[in-house]
């Protein structure tokens, strides 16, 4: 993903019916799988489903609030931006967190419900990769959504291998260190998303003269 033109004010901003309709989609699947991987979560005494089941939840938050704002001045679509890069750093917080509690108390996970349920998951954040191809580039608001996305794609694969290693080890640690490594890659976007949206509101405060 090319950051070379993120500041850029002729980038896609969301103004498309196309959009809209794919975000809303994408919303859907997005709420219809942070139920099945939660569920599957506790189920299996999986922390990598849950993480991954949270990230649906905030997925499905993150692109209600990018359709709320489309059309909206540079400005709030950026602040929009900047809340969203700012619940991906608690979101991360939350997920290394819970993940060292809970390392103390859970036992091993089991690896047949957490590998069944990875492929279902994987299937819809592919299909919602598919849906947003077309608009992976754009200002904050628009590219926080691809990124949202790609994150749910990344996370399942990991969850998958995760269960393979968990059941060939039968340790948890794959487990735990694919929620680890998912937290990271939370905060990673978190980061992507806060400094540019920042220079958006930036642009947006001081706009550049017309040459």
């Amino acid at each position: 993903m090319s950051g070379a033109c993120c500041h850029h004010d002729s980038q896609f901003d969301g103004l498309s019916a196309d959009y809209r309709r794919r975000l809303w989609i994408v919303i859907a699947i997005n709420a219809a799988m942070f139920l099945v991987e939660m569920l599957g979560g506790h189920l299996a005494g999986s922390q990598a489903l849950k993480a991954d089941a949270l990230d649906f939840f905030a997925d499905a938050a993150t692109y209600g609030m990018s359709l709320a704002v489309i059309g909206m001045p540079l400005r709030t679509r950026a602040t929009a931006a900047l809340i969203k890069g700012l619940s991906l750093v608690a979101m991360g917080l939350w997920v290394a967190g819970s993940t060292l509690w809970q390392f103390f108390v859970l036992g091993v996970p089991d690896a047949p419900v957490m590998g069944a349920i990875a492929v279902a998951a994987l299937a819809a954040n592919v299909a919602s990769v598919l849906i947003l191809m077309r608009y992976k580039d754009g200002d904050a608001n628009v590219r926080s959504v691809w990124l949202c996305s790609r994150n749910d794609a990344i996370g399942n694969v990991a969850v998958m291998a995760a269960a393979g290693l968990v059941w060939f080890l039968a340790s948890p640690w794959p487990d735990l260190a694919v929620a680890i490594g998912m937290a990271a890659l939370f905060l990673n976007s978190a980061r992507q998303i806060l400094v540019q949206a920042w220079h958006e509101r930036g642009g947006a405060r001081h706009p550049q003269p017309a040459e």
